[in-house]
């Protein structure tokens, strides 16, 4: 199917991308985002002050579920599809209720290279969700992000990114990766790792700025 396909078959931004349904929305009107593991690994209940930036935004829900909690967030999205995607169900959701759009309010959409972008913002926290590699049973992966791997394709540069990530941030760098993949070539051990039901997130505490979390 062609990326043109795609986006016809997806032309309402709440098929693919919807903040006011689902289950990220159910998680944050239930006040469950805090114990979310992502959550943990960033470090923002103890410093909900810090700056965050997503460097792969995608479908944009880790980005939403950090924002419910009061904290700013950059998300950084290269496909100029997705962005547009994105930046309709932030609108939607903005529209749809006072508590949507104060959330949608401390998320800060930009296009372009995270490589390109994260020397510039020098930020606190960055969050690493590349595209994993595709598992071997198709069943097991959701409509949804086999949509979005068929619009944005592989990430051949993400171990360029992630060396980016590291270079940048001031705090920590949080990978988002399947839980019993290996890691990407070259990347060194992680400083700690957080686990849920299929995917972990290893935490890579950095030394680029004047304290550590």
């Amino acid at each position: 199917m062609h990326e043109r396909d795609l986006m016809h078959e997806k032309d309402q931004p709440g098929q693919l991308i919807d903040f006011t349904a689902g289950r990220t929305a159910y998680r944050v009107r239930r006040g469950e985002a805090r114990s979310h593991q992502l959550v943990k690994a960033t470090g923002i209940l103890k410093n909900p002050d810090l700056k965050v930036v997503d460097a792969t935004a995608g479908l944009g829900r880790d980005a939403f579920m950090i924002a419910s909690l009061g904290v700013e967030i950059t998300l950084i999205e290269r496909s100029a599809k997705v962005h547009e995607l994105l930046s309709a169900a932030l609108k939607a959701a903005s529209n749809s209720s006072d508590e949507l759009a104060a959330i949608v309010e401390r998320m800060h959409l930009l296009l372009g290279d995270a490589a390109t972008l994260l020397p510039e913002l020098k930020p606190d926290i960055v969050t690493v969700d590349p595209m994993h590699p595709e598992r071997t049973t198709s069943a097991l992966v959701k409509q949804e992000m086999r949509t979005l791997r068929e619009i944005v394709g592989p990430d051949e540069d993400s171990a360029e990114l992630i060396d980016t990530a590291l270079s940048s941030a001031q705090k920590r760098v949080v990978l988002k990766w399947p839980l019993r993949a290996s890691a990407p070539i070259n990347l060194r051990k992680p400083t700690f790792t957080l686990s849920g039901k299929t995917v972990r997130y290893d935490v890579f505490e950095v030394a680029n700025g004047t304290r550590t979390i």
